[in-house]
Order: C-alpha cells, then structure tokens, then sequence
C-alpha cells in the first residue's frame, strides 16, 4: 500500500458562513479561495452548502441545474465561479456543496463539485446518506424532506497526487465509505460537512479521527463557520487529521482559513508502525470493498 500520494502538497480548509445574498456568497467564497493559494495552498476544500444558508427550506431557491456539463451561467453561477477560480489560482478545488437541482423528476441533491487547476470538472458527488435526525430536546432535521440521495461512492483521481474520496457531512458516520477509498488507493478522505452545535461536540472530531484510524489516511473535515443569527448553527471546527488519527491543524467556530502539509511518507509510517493493511482476516470476514459497489472513479 506504500506510494499512495505522489508526492507532498499544501492543503487548505476554507470555514466561512453563508448568508441570504447567493452573489455576495459567491464573491466571498471566491476571494477565500484567491487568498489560501496565495498562502501556497494547491488543493481547496469549502464547506458544505457555502453558496446558501443551510436548511431545507433553502435548498430550492439557491439550487442550480448543473447538467447538462457545462451548463449555462444563468443556470450555474455557482459551478462557473469555481471553475473560473480554480482556473485563475492554478488549484484543485473541492467545493464543498452546493443544492442542485434536476429538472427531470424535479429532483433535488446536495452536491460537491471538484475542479482542477485548468477549470475542468473532474468529479462530481451527490450526498450519498440524508441528515434525518431527530434528537428530543435538542435538534430535530429531515433532509430527505427536499433532498433526494445519491448512489455512487465517489473516487476522486487527482493527477497531480493520487486518489482521493469524496463524500459530504453526514456521509462520515458510515465508515463503508472510506474503508472502501482506502482499500481502492486513496490516501485521504475529504467531508465537507455542516455538524451542528449538538452533533458536533459528540461526534465531529470522534468522526475524523476514528476513519483516519481505521484506514491509516488523512481525514479532511471542511465545516461552514458559525453564525449564531442563522436558523442552523453550525459546529465550526474545520480539521485535518493524519494517519495516524492525529488532529494536525483545527480551527475554532469563527471564519478561517487553516493549513495542513499532506505527506504520504506520514501514511507508510503509520502502516509500518501497526500493520493493519497485511493482518484483515478475510477468511472470517468478507472484505467490504470487494462484491458489487457502484462508484465513480
């Protein structure tokens, strides 16, 4: 499993808040994006939904039809912004999620979108489990009452570096996802994801931790930023976590933009160190990325 990442890079974690102008959500999110590979950044990961506030009752008005590819501005000011930035700053850019919209079936999905530093779309990934929760007392949420959910795993081939998974917030809580990244090459995994202020604190850095753990991969947590006047409140603390299930950077709830040295040499240590990879006994349990899987790759 050695020589998963081609070679050393910058990563960058852009945590901002979204507010109700989409256009003004859009130049601020641009301008992030400008400013982390200024600060020699070549891969960009944004939050989820960081072109609309987050809630269900916002997904329809700030959804854009992304297909046919490319589609037009008027359809897609989102989707051009990225690969017109990605383009300008010479990046990979992971971003985050945007509410998409399908005319056929009149469908809605939350969607990431990951462009390369010619401004081409290179994967696209649709939220693959639904955010239904309902905790007494505390937060109640449906996704699945707007949103429909994807159906693919989502591997992203960067060419530069190697390969990366792809999935968005509450996709984490199903660790299939990343054992299954893991064990098709992937050297790290990316969740761009809104927890909130009850999740969060449970679960957000148990979550990274626990997939980098079991996969020996760095794990790339890309939260909104927190915003105590919107209708969902947003946990905040963007992280990356290495290998060896380590939080190497980490920022607070408020607006930032945090670094973190990616280093396969970090994922042959650890492996070397606890040899998980050589000891799965797959003649007492079926290997989960084997049989039938539908992914993109």
């Amino acid at each position: 499993m050695a020589g998963l990442l081609k070679k050393p890079f910058k990563l960058a974690l852009v945590q901002l808040a979204a507010g109700a102008d989409k256009t003004a959500n859009l130049s601020h999110a641009r301008s992030k994006v400008i400013e982390a590979a200024k600060a020699g950044a070549h891969m960009i990961v944004l939050p989820e939904c960081f072109n609309s506030p987050y809630g269900c009752q916002y997904f329809p008005n700030y959804a854009e039809k992304i297909l046919p590819s490319p589609p037009s501005k008027e359809d897609a000011p989102s989707w051009h912004m990225l690969s017109s930035v990605a383009a300008e700053t010479k990046t990979y850019l992971v971003s985050g999620s945007i509410p998409e919209f399908v005319p056929e079936g009149k469908k809605y999905y939350n969607t990431s979108l990951v462009f390369s530093p010619k401004g081409e779309l290179i994967a696209t990934h649709r939220k693959t489990h639904l955010f239904d929760i309902d905790i007494p007392g505390k937060i109640k949420f449906k996704e699945s009452d707007v949103l429909s959910p994807g159906n693919k795993i989502t591997i992203v081939d960067i060419p530069d570096y190697g390969k990366i998974g792809l999935a968005i917030c509450y996709d984490v809580r199903f660790p299939e996802l990343a054992t299954i990244a893991a064990r098709k090459g992937a050297f790290m995994f990316v969740y761009p994801g809104a927890f909130n202020t009850t999740t969060g604190p449970m679960h957000w850095t148990l979550q990274a931790r626990a997939r980098a753990m079991d996969n020996q991969i760095y794990v790339a947590m890309c939260s909104p930023a927190r915003d105590m006047e919107a209708t969902y409140h947003a946990f905040g603390h963007s992280m990356v976590v290495n290998p060896n299930a380590e939080v190497i950077t980490e920022a607070e709830e408020k607006e930032a933009i945090v670094y973190a040295e990616i280093d396969g040499a970090k994922i042959e240590e650890t492996r070397k160190g606890i040899p998980i990879y050589t000891q799965r006994r797959f003649d007492v349990y079926p290997d989960v990325s084997e049989g039938k899987i539908r992914y993109d790759e």
